[in-house]
């Protein structure tokens, strides 16, 4: 497949991968002079029917989805040489999760947050599509050189109408199945949100929740049994994270999240250190205790411990037999008094240190949805103001309505105070801007003005481009794109030299079938005589050694050896004399009479050519006689026979 050229466009450079259908090849689209990648079905599956609609179906509809986060498909075919099936998508630089896990253990938790909500985003728009990925899995998610993730491969992706399997079937990888997929049962978006909290707990903690030697082991556990808290192999990773992570991981779909994009919220939540509100696992939930109300003893260090009003108490020793003075009946009902209204005292202090005088406060509507002028008729009828405004791109919330808000929905806060909220700016779409011919700097420093993340593609060869300055892009200029798309730029090299092939001594055509294979262009000089090289070969070439593709090589072309030069004789002088004398004068150096007319007894008058001029052997000499002006015959005498005609 190397170096083939695919619908007349593509040219393969290398295998990139294999999957269960099908072969990934990077090619080059020599239209639009991009890098791309290529799945080709393989042979044994493109005779197959059902193979081949699922291969078709999976071309149209990852078509459809567009997303920062999703792998764009470019274009799709029937390759008649091979008459298999191709699709063309986006050749997307980086590695994938699978082997940074691999390679890394752990991820930082906050990593695994935000490639988690990038994957969300990229579920919502296919969710929105009725499409399930049903494969979500590390080894589909690319990590792309800035950071950003993109789901890929939706080879066994359907819509919910495109009823291509058998009851039962299970598709997908073991480790990363839901207990619905394993069973073999109807899957809806639950089943990729279930699989996406595999692949997140695997990212934060290095190892996947559930392990066997096979794959029906594996299964069983996915529907059986319950994973290990995430922090119990991690304790690095946050509880509000590892709510999320098991919450995704619910046995029953009904208890995940409802949608991915609720997922993504609660994720970007995390990230931006606001309050999740209530996860409930329903597996595991951490309690917040309050502070323990202790109990007063029979006695406190402030308050010593009362007698009953009334009781007269003596003081001393009763065995000593010494009277005690009698006391005021009055006394303990002053002291009971006096203790009652300190412990009412103590009481009120108390009261106040525990629960102190609160302002006002109020609930925190929804406002999330809603637009800026909506969401401040909703605050100021709660009697709260608007607080800070940002701008985030979204795939999913319309231009001008609200992503997010700070403090959450249902939150308490004192009347007056104010809510932060995030709005949308739509999927900031952006037109890649013409970037050949600029330097990697300059690219860098205008897709950075424009929110595009530049990246650098490999280096080539290009005549037209100067040697480090940008030859060709991945989007190519003038395509419409999603802020935050990351443009892949190739860098010249400058134009493309190759070694002069010495062609001494070819045929004319080979010589020049040669040197234009290889990327030049040929001329010829006028040709020479040459005793060295047969007529219609190579005698010489203007240029030799490395040079630039394109340059033109002048060759010189041999005619043979030169012919030997020929030997002439002198015309002589025949003027006066008679025509058999002529004759004879002129046979004696090879040369032949030529007259007209009658010649008898005439004498010759005049010649042609001249006495004295020198001719090849075998020449005619035209004579005219005198009194031959008006000739009525003609004659040629040759030799000294001395016959007249």
């Amino acid at each position: 497949m190397i170096d083939r050229l695919i619908a007349g466009r593509y040219r393969i450079t290398e295998k990139i991968g294999i999957g269960g259908m099908a072969e990934v090849f990077r090619a080059t689209d020599e239209t639009l002079g991009r890098t791309v990648a290529i799945k080709v079905m393989l042979p044994q599956y493109a005779t197959d029917e059902t193979f081949a609609i699922r291969f078709r179906q999976e071309a149209q509809a990852a078509a459809n989805l567009q997303s920062p986060y999703i792998v764009n498909i470019y274009d799709w075919g029937f390759e008649q040489a091979d008459q298999t099936y191709f699709i063309v998508m986006e050749y997307v630089r980086g590695t994938d999760l699978k082997t940074a896990i691999e390679q890394r253990g752990a991820i930082n938790q906050h990593k695994v947050a935000e490639i988690g909500a990038q994957v969300c985003a990229a579920l919502n728009v296919a969710h929105g599509y009725d499409i399930i990925h049903r494969d979500i899995k590390p080894h589909n998610i690319m990590i792309q050189p800035d950071g950003n993730a993109k789901v890929m491969d939706f080879g066994i992706a359907r819509a919910n109408d495109a009823n291509m399997t058998q009851t039962g079937s299970v598709l997908g990888t073991a480790y990363y199945v839901s207990p619905e997929q394993a069973q073999g049962k109807a899957l809806t978006p639950a089943t990729d949100i279930y699989s996406l909290g595999i692949v997140l707990y695997e990212a934060a903690t290095g190892k996947v929740p559930f392990d066997g030697p096979d794959a029906v082991s594996i299964a069983v556990k996915q529907v059986n049994e319950q994973p290990r808290l995430p922090r119990r192999i991690n304790p690095d990773i946050d509880a509000d994270l590892g709510a999320i992570i098991l919450k995704a991981m619910q046995k029953r779909p009904g208890d995940r999240f409802s949608t991915a994009e609720q997922m993504r919220q609660a994720l970007l939540k995390y990230l931006n250190g606001q309050p999740l509100g209530t996860i409930d696992s329903n597996a595991r939930t951490r309690v917040i205790s309050t502070p323990a109300v202790i109990p007063v003893a029979e006695a406190t260090a402030v308050m010593p411990k009362l007698t009953t009003p009334g009781t007269i108490t003596k003081i001393g020793n009763p065995s000593s037999g010494q009277s005690q003075p009698k006391r005021n009946s009055k006394t303990p009902w002053i002291v009971a008094l006096v203790s009652i209204l300190a412990v009412a005292a103590i009481g009120i202090v108390l009261y106040f240190v525990f629960f102190p005088l609160q302002e006002p406060q109020t609930e925190v509507p929804k406002i999330v949805g809603m637009n800026q002028d909506q969401a401040n008729q909703a605050l100021r009828s709660a009697g709260l103001e608007l607080g800070d405004v940002r701008e985030e791109t979204s795939p999913s919330v319309a231009i001008g309505y609200i992503i997010t808000q700070n403090p959450a929905a249902g939150a308490k806060v004192t009347q007056g105070g104010k809510v932060d909220i995030v709005l949308s700016r739509g999927t900031g779409s952006v037109v890649v801007p013409d970037l050949t011919g600029r330097s990697p700097a300059e690219a860098e420093a205008e897709l950075k003005a424009l929110n595009l993340s530049y990246t650098a593609g490999s280096s080539r060869p290009d005549a037209s481009i100067a040697k480090g300055l940008i030859c060709a892009q991945s989007p190519a200029a003038e395509n419409q794109v999603a802020e935050g798309t990351s443009v892949i730029c190739d860098i010249s090299t400058g134009p493309e030299t190759a070694l002069i092939s010495n062609v001494y001594g070819m045929t004319k055509d080979n010589a020049a079938n040669l040197l234009t294979t290889t990327g030049f262009k040929v001329a010829y000089a006028e040709d020479v005589y040459s005793s060295a090289v047969d007529a219609g070969q190579v005698v010489s070439q203007d240029k030799s050694g490395e040079a630039v593709k394109g340059t033109t090589v002048t060759l010189t072309i041999s005619k043979g050896p030169e012919p030997a030069p020929e030997v002439k004789v002198t015309v002589p002088n025949i003027v006066g004399m008679d025509v058999n004398a002529a004759s004879n004068a002129l046979s004696s150096q090879g040369l032949s009479l030529d007259y007209t007319g009658s010649a008898a007894g005439k004498i010759v008058k005049s010649q042609d050519p001249k006495p004295n001029t020198s001719v090849l052997p075998g020449s005619t000499v035209k004579v005219i006689f005198e009194g031959s002006d008006n000739p009525s015959g003609s004659g040629t005498q040759t030799g000294g026979s001395g016959s007249t005609p």
